[in-house]
């Protein structure tokens, strides 16, 4: 048996080839078109992924930036802490001192007071006994004055 060729006209195989072409262009044309879509949608998103980088690397380095200002300023708080409280410290132990000194200015007032105290004590006792002698130089002056004057006029008696 010989198989019989068939033979299709030129002009059938062309309308076929034509049909079939067209038929896969529509079919393609759908998810040509929804590819594209997509890869449009996939540009717009990898746009926009970019932008979104962009913007969290900008506010990372935003928040760098503060951090390291924070920890400057935590660090010179701590600075102004210390100082105050060495401040305060020193203002304390000053106070302290300035206390002591009081007291012992305190002391050294009631010492000198004590003192010239009995400088004026011992003062009046001299000018009582320096008096009492003045008063006795005196009663024995006139004391003197009285014997020559009573010599005297026994002398002239007696002569």
């Amino acid at each position: 048996m010989t198989a019989a060729k068939l033979e299709i006209p030129e002009a059938i195989v062309s309308a076929l080839g034509d049909w079939v072409q067209q038929t896969a262009e529509a079919a393609v044309a759908g998810p040509r078109e929804a590819l594209a879509r997509t890869e449009e949608a996939l540009q717009a998103a990898r746009a926009e992924l970019a932008d979104t980088t962009a913007a969290r690397d900008q506010a990372k380095a935003l928040a760098d930036e503060r951090d390291e200002e924070i920890q400057q300023l935590m660090a010179e708080l701590r600075n102004a802490r210390s100082i105050a409280t060495d401040a305060l410290v020193g203002k304390a132990k000053d106070q302290l001192a300035i206390e002591g000194k009081d007291a012992q200015l305190a002391d050294l007032r009631a010492q000198i007071e004590r003192n010239v105290a009995a400088a004026a004590a011992l003062s009046d006792a001299r000018l009582t006994a320096e008096m009492e002698l003045v008063g006795a130089v005196t009663a024995r002056d006139n004391y003197a004055a009285e014997i020559k004057e009573l010599r005297a006029r026994l002398a002239a008696r007696h002569s």
